[in-house]
């Protein structure tokens, strides 16, 4: 029986369906992602969301979605399902879903009187290219399958709209047509397994509408194009293969090709390997480069996630390949002393002053699950003393390090740390001065160079810093620990005045393989975070103890902005609160740990099914809220799981 199956009393309960997704992605950057009855909700959602690189570095949505038709003795059952504006849904084909499995991928089966009809999916790992799957499970006598396809040919952050600039020709390939509805765009080629008929009727649909956007408060609704439709027979036990590529290929190949493609997923059929499932499809590869999407389905590369995610996506999964390779990627790209934080090519933003430091702890993982410091000495040493110099003398947004070894950053409108929510052009957490994650990972970050550095021998750097990690935890101790409350504050502002907020991004200094604080002063740290934070899905970003407290993130951009990062919670904070205890408290933590690991598992079959979401509501019953699947609760999870393995 499939670990994950959902029956048709919650399949034909648009209330509970339409608030579950589904996720499918490659290596080569592309994703398929809709809800579970196959009615987008989302303007992100879409069978076909590839990269358009001659275009821009964004995905595109070729292909929103296709209509199902099933046809027996000239009576027709359409199988698809869409909302169109002022809530009307059409044309209700959810009342024939008999279940859904997703283990290793989604199976759609749907029951028609005395036919079974199932729909499979799957997208090929290096190859912009979707597979669907139609089997006959049961009928009495021959059916018409009739394939109709909804185009969009857009980018996935703005909407469609029915035009006459479109381009309404296609073109005739083996056992299929291709379409291209701008010149800009990448033909779009539609091939079966089989011979059929094609038949060419293009027009606009209008109004669709997607009931996400419009809670967030955007635009929601979309005019989409369908040239025509596709027919062809089929009769019990036969299975047709239908591919969606940007590049035609020999149809013969296509049900072996589905076949080897299926051989090599990871069975989602228990709670880790939903999770490891979960992270292959944050790994994208393109030419030479190796990188990791922060998130599904509207994030892109962000390089502060990329490291912190990285060790959990790879080295815990025994994946040192694409852990070197991404390290090796964001290295070339590291700009002095800064990583691009969002952004490809010359479209970057260098605003964040805690990616780089997690370079070090990203590389310092490395170099624990590998042994290898003396080759990633050689491979980063460069980059790690760039931005070493650059933190001590000064860089961008007046990022510098203090005359007592602190570094201090910010500058108004700017917001340089990961609470980086903007609000109409001003940071709802500013953190101007001196923030306390940001200390402790400069001196982590320091301290772990100097490690490398001796053991490749490097005197002149040991000469150069050794003297700073005893002037930084002085200086950490002396500013951040508040000795009257036995917690850290959140931020030493430029006056010496301390913001005392009760914010999670203390946890830091208990986590990190070099910390200032003393192993007392991290059980009360932690003590403060359990008792104001903690949650069942991950820690707040402040307690509900403090008036500016928002424990909903809904509403429009500004009001879930203004939530963000004012009480929402993070699973990913977990990792580092898990690290922290069991470093602390050694194997008597490993209960509450594992409880803490286990407590996700329900969630393999909410909001973003088979993943976890980027973020939760602080107040209970704790929603899950944001996109769908985030590459940092995934591999904090993992790591958690790693972490436990090294205790138990």
């Amino acid at each position: 029986m499939s670990y994950i199956k959902i029956e048709k009393s919650d399949l034909i309960n648009l209330e509970y369906a339409l608030k579950k997704e589904i996720l499918r992605s490659n290596q080569a950057g592309g994703y398929s992602s809709t809800t579970i009855v196959n009615c987008n909700t989302r303007k992100y959602h879409g069978l076909f969301v590839v990269p358009q690189r001659q275009i821009d570095e964004e995905n595109h949505l070729l292909l929103s979605s296709i209509d199902d038709t099933v046809i027996q003795h000239n009576r027709e059952f359409n199988l698809g399902l869409h909302m169109f504006q002022g809530g009307h849904y059409h044309p209700k084909g959810h009342k024939y879903l008999e279940k859904l499995e997703l283990d290793p991928i989604p199976k759609h089966t749907y029951r028609v009187g005395g036919i079974i009809l199932s729909r499979e999916m799957i997208f090929i790992r290096h190859d912009e290219r979707l597979l669907i799957r139609y089997t006959v499970e049961e009928a009495l006598s021959p059916i018409i399958l009739r394939i109709r396809p909804f185009l969009a040919f857009r980018n996935i952050h703005k909407l469609t709209f029915s035009n006459i600039h479109i381009d309404q020709k296609y073109s005739k390939v083996e056992n299929g047509v291709g379409f291209r509805m701008y010149p800009i765009y990448s033909r779009l080629f539609f091939q079966f397994s089989k011979d059929v008929e094609y038949t060419h009727v293009p027009d606009w649909y209008y109004n669709f509408e997607y009931i996400e956007e419009r809670e967030r408060g955007y635009e929601s609704n979309e005019d989409l194009y369908v040239p025509g439709f596709f027919e062809l027979e089929m009769k019990k036990g036969e299975q047709v293969v239908l591919s969606i590529a940007l590049e035609e290929k020999n149809s013969s190949g296509f049900k072996p090709l589905f076949s080897r493609e299926m051989k090599v997923r990871v069975p989602r059929d228990n709670y880790e390997n939903c999770l490891i499932n979960a992270a292959e499809q944050f790994i994208i590869k393109n030419k030479k480069k190796t990188e990791v999407i922060a998130g599904f389905p509207w994030f892109g590369r962000w390089g502060r996630d990329t490291f912190i995610s990285l060790p959990g996506l790879t080295l815990c999964l025994g994946n040192i390949r694409d852990c070197k390779n991404v390290l090796d990627t964001m290295t070339n790209e590291c700009k002095g002393a800064l990583f691009p934080n969002i952004g490809q090519g010359e479209d970057i933003a260098l605003n964040s002053v805690d990616a780089p430091l997690w370079y070090f702890w990203a590389v310092q993982q490395y170099v624990l699950f590998t042994g290898d410091a003396i080759g990633a000495w050689n491979d980063y040493s460069e980059k790690m003393k760039a931005i070493l110099d650059g933190f001590k003398d000064g860089t961008s947004f007046k990022i510098k390090m203090r005359s007592d070894g602190l570094i201090r950053a910010g500058v108004p409108g700017k917001a340089l740390t990961w609470m980086d929510a903007v609000v109409f052009g001003k940071p709802s957490t500013p953190r101007i001065g001196c923030p306390v994650e940001i200390n402790a990972l400069w001196y982590n970050a320091i301290c772990f160079s100097i490690e490398l550095a001796e053991i490749n021998n490097d005197h002149d750097f040991v000469s150069k810093w050794q003297k700073y990690p005893e002037l930084i935890r002085e200086s950490f101790n002396e500013n951040f620990w508040i000795e009257e409350k036995q917690y850290c504050c959140d931020v030493v502002n430029d006056d010496g005045s301390q913001d005392l907020s009760v914010r999670p991004n203390m946890v830091f200094a208990t986590s990190l393989p070099y910390s200032p604080l003393s192993d007392d002063k991290k059980s009360a740290v932690l003590t403060k975070v359990e008792s104001e934070l903690l949650t069942p899905k991950g820690l707040r970003t402040l307690s509900p103890k403090n008036l500016n407290y928002k424990g909903v993130y809904s509403g429009d951009q500004e009001a879930r902005d203004n939530a963000y990062h004012q009480g929402t919670v993070w699973p990913w904070l977990l990792g580092h609160f898990c690290e922290g205890l069991l470093k602390v408290y050694g194997k008597e933590a490993a209960k509450k740990v594992k409880n803490i690991f286990l407590s996700f598992e329900v969630d393999m079959v909410e909001a973003g099914i088979g993943t976890v979401s980027e973020i939760y509501d602080g107040d209970p019953p704790y929603r899950p809220k944001g996109a769908i699947s985030q590459a940092w609760s995934i591999a904090e999870l993992l790591r958690i799981k790693w972490l436990l393995n090294q205790y138990l």
